[in-house]
């Protein structure tokens, strides 16, 4: 039986540590998603810091040419939320 991966929104989500990668790898843009810090909600880590970016996959860019946008939001539905708008809109242009 193949593993399944976590989905949202209809595309893929890949995490290691507080590092999570939103996207196909295959396509021009992936957003990255970074948990700065995290606090205690009845014994459940819950992000309180998250610093999202959508990154172009073009690897012979460095890897400052290859963020596109940047912003930090205070939970991980709300990095996922602008990450999903933006991710969407640069794949569409």
């Amino acid at each position: 039986m193949a593993e399944q991966s976590l989905m949202y929104k209809g595309k893929p989500l890949a995490r290691k540590g507080n590092d999570i990668y939103y996207g196909d790898p295959d396509a021009p843009y992936v957003i990255y998603l970074q948990v700065l810090t995290s606090e205690k909600q009845n014994d459940v880590d819950v992000a309180t810091r998250v610093q999202v970016m959508l990154l172009s996959t073009d690897v012979s860019l460095s890897l400052k040419d290859r963020i596109v946008r940047v912003s930090e939001k205070n939970s991980l539905y709300s990095a996922l939320d602008i990450g999903f708008v933006w991710l969407e809109r640069a794949l569409k242009g």
